[in-house]
């Protein structure tokens, strides 16, 4: 059975940094894309980033270009999401997505405060 343990979250002040984790299992990770999304209170559901089976290949949205990374270790089998300068914006349920698929993890919680 395919799953995504995501972890990593937690509080941080304004301008903290945060690197969240994604293990996976149950598929063929080195030919997999995967995606992070977030989703605070009331909100829909936002894209953050993708990183494709080249590893060279990503793609951000607008608030987290430049400020956080995707990356992948297929030895690990683990999708990294590293945040930098984390704003009071930023806040939500980080949650790790096998790009063409339904396999979500459960989340992982990032709180921004001072």
């Amino acid at each position: 059975q395919e799953h995504l343990v995501e972890s990593g979250g937690g509080l941080v002040q304004p301008g903290g940094s945060l690197t969240l984790s994604c293990v996976a299992a149950g598929f063929t990770f080195s030919g997999a894309a995967f995606q992070w999304f977030r989703q605070a209170p009331g909100k829909e559901r936002e894209h953050v980033a993708t990183i494709y089976s080249t590893h060279t290949l990503t793609d951000y949205s607008a608030s987290a270009k430049g400020r956080f990374t995707i990356s992948r270790d297929n030895r690990k089998e683990t999708v990294y999401l590293q945040m930098t300068n984390l704003e009071p914006e930023d806040p939500a349920v980080y949650s790790c997505h096998r790009m063409n698929s339904e396999t979500w993890g459960q989340g992982t919680q990032v709180t921004v405060a001072s």
